[in-house]
């Protein structure tokens, strides 16, 4: 390491302003291929539940395969996520405004 270098550009410095955990919250909406439904989540590992919803392995989705994403939301507070999750599936309204933004017009119910 050289000294002479300002303090940021060493390796392993982490500016004490960011938050420790680097983790990521994610809300994110599946749309059946084959059915009138939107699937309303929640995870901390998009990817891999994506991968899950996709090989039939979750309850939730099974019957709708085959599914795609459609939109997801990033968070840096897990309560925050799930919060947001909770009032997408609760008021209709927030749904509705969401997939108006995002074009969806014939999508059915969600769940």
């Amino acid at each position: 390491m050289n000294p002479a270098l300002p303090k940021e550009a060493r390796k392993g410095w982490v500016n004490p302003a960011l938050p420790k955990r680097r983790n990521w919250y994610y809300i994110y909406l599946l749309s059946s291929k084959i059915k009138q439904w939107i699937y309303i989540g929640c995870t901390s590992d998009l990817k891999k539940r994506l991968i899950e919803h996709q090989q039939g392995k979750l309850f939730s989705t099974k019957k709708m395969l085959p599914i795609e994403l459609i939109y997801f939301e990033a968070y840096r507070s897990k309560k925050v996520a799930f919060e947001r999750e909770k009032a997408l599936k609760k008021y209709g309204s927030g749904l509705a405004k969401l997939k108006s933004r995002i074009g969806i017009i014939s999508k059915g119910r969600a769940g």
